[in-house]
Formats: C-alpha cells, structure tokens, sequence
C-alpha cells in the first residue's frame, strides 16, 4: 500500500512539472479534421485539448475552419477568453 502512495506522489510531481514547463508556451497550433470523425473519442480529445488550452491560458493558431474537431477546439478557447488565429487557403474558403 506505502508503493501505491509512493507512485501516486511521483505522479503528481511529474504532472507539476510538466504543467510548470508547457505553460512557458505562448500560443500552440494543431491540426486535425474538419469533420467529427466516426468515434466521439475524437470530439473528446479534441475538447479536453481545448480546455487544457483555456486553462493554461495558451493561444491557439489552427487551420481555420469552422466545423468539425477544427471548429470545436476553435470555438471552446474562444469562449474560454483566449485569442485564436484561423490560417485557411483562399481555395477552402468557399467550403466555409
């Protein structure tokens, strides 16, 4: 039981230094679909990113759509009251 304590202590101390050094970061840009995909395991992970982003007050810089994962990472740190910058080629803006 003391090991299954011991572990949990690393663990915490891991993810707080993992959280000092990314939060060093500015802005982040990701790339992922324009669609939700099949499994809503994507739309998930696509939302937790999001929040993580909003949390640690990270900007994000994505491949501007407005649908799919793409519109829902964009839309959640929007409204989580950080600044998003969309980079789309003029060829898709017409699909938007």
């Amino acid at each position: 039981m003391e090991e299954d304590n011991q572990d949990t202590l690393e663990q915490v101390s891991i993810n707080q230094d993992v959280t000092q050094a990314v939060s060093k970061f500015k802005r982040i840009c990701v790339f992922c679909g324009s669609r939700s995909g099949y499994k809503t395991v994507f739309s998930q992970a696509a939302l937790d990113l999001a929040k993580e982003l909003v949390e640690r007050k990270i900007n994000l810089v994505y491949g501007g759509g407005s649908v799919g994962l793409m519109g829902l990472i964009s839309q959640t740190v929007h409204d989580g009251g950080c600044h998003v910058l969309g980079v789309i080629p003029t060829a898709l803006l017409s699909h938007e």
